[in-house]
């Protein structure tokens, strides 16, 4: 979803783009998402120059960075299932350690990395998480948050050794894309009914911000820092409701209390063992639904004055887009 806004934003503005893909990778949601704003989606979409290779191939990587002068790193595997703990934190470390490796070799100008908020530290008592706040090492971690620290530190192990390089840290992205995938599939699952709800707090962005602070990052003479990307922090019960009520579904009803959590994901965990069925609750997920965690942008707004889209505007939109392909 990200990537795909951000190759949109970057060729409006008249830039030459080349995009790293699988040779099993489904390009037609570019497209699709293209659709979304422009009426020339397939001419835009034409101008993208794809190339095939994988992030855990060095070699592929470092051909496809001759010629480039700026790289955008959106490439991560996005999962919470325990089945997928060990790969998903090899394989988002050894990717970024590729990357960051090939963009020294290569001598590349600068490099933006999309981080998440996941990897930063915790604040105690309800105080806001900046970008100073200290990781502490938990056995409670996630297996995406730990593989997205560790993906952050091999990038500023490149900017000891020379990089020009930012770091943006996300809150949950809401924007079209896959419906069946990411933070786009609440709408579809909503949609669908969903009884329960969580009055866990996190930091919500809308994806056409996350993609508009990277380019102002990359074409300004900032370097090694990073940023929190955090329209505003929210409650799941408040952002699941207000999607429903902007679908015209029926809003969650049910309090899932954290008991209640406790059972699902390990009913989850068994169906996934006994029948590869996999887990729509896992651990992770259940537990991190119950948190409270605030996010601050001060950062970027008091540096910049970067003015972010309401998370109330966010979803309505989104909404729109869904209805437009569903009704």
């Amino acid at each position: 979803m990200l990537g795909s806004h951000l190759i949109y934003d970057l060729i409006q503005k008249g830039e030459k783009v080349r995009a790293l893909k699988r040779p099993s990778s489904n390009t037609q949601l570019v497209e699709k998402i293209f659709s979304y704003y422009s009426s020339d989606a397939s001419i835009l979409f034409n101008k993208i120059e794809w190339v095939e290779g994988d992030m855990l191939d060095y070699y592929t990587l470092s051909n496809a960075l001759n010629g480039i002068e700026n790289v955008y790193h959106c490439a991560a595997i996005v999962a919470f299932t325990n089945k997928q703990k060990d790969k998903i934190i090899r394989e988002n470390v050894a990717g970024t350690t590729n990357l960051v490796n090939a963009c020294l070799e290569s001598k590349i100008k600068k490099l933006c990395h999309v981080s998440s908020i996941a990897s930063l530290g915790r604040s105690e008592a309800g105080a806001q998480v900046t970008e100073e706040t200290e990781w502490v090492d938990s056995k409670y971690k996630s297996a995406y948050s730990i593989s997205k620290h560790l993906s952050e530190r091999e990038v500023w192990r490149g900017i000891a050794e020379g990089l020009d390089a930012v770091i943006v840290n996300p809150g949950i992205i809401l924007g079209p894309g896959n419906w069946e995938a990411g933070s786009a599939k609440f709408f579809s699952t909503i949609y669908k009914g969903l009884k329960f709800y969580t009055k866990g707090v996190t930091g919500y962005v809308d994806v056409r911000d996350v993609s508009k602070a990277m380019i102002f990052l990359m074409e300004s003479e900032i370097s090694g820092e990073r940023y929190i990307l955090n329209s505003e922090n929210a409650s799941y019960e408040n952002v699941l409701k207000l999607i429903a009520r902007n679908l015209g579904a029926k809003p969650p009803s049910v309090y899932a209390s954290k008991w209640m959590g406790e059972i699902a994901w390990r009913w989850e965990r068994i169906k996934e063992i006994a029948l590869g069925i996999p887990a729509l609750i896992t651990r992770d997920t259940a537990r991190t639904s119950h948190k409270c965690n605030y996010f601050s942008n001060q950062k970027i707004v008091d540096e910049f004055g970067f003015e972010f889209i309401p998370v109330e505007q966010s979803v309505k939109e989104v909404a729109v887009l869904f209805l437009k392909e569903f009704n």
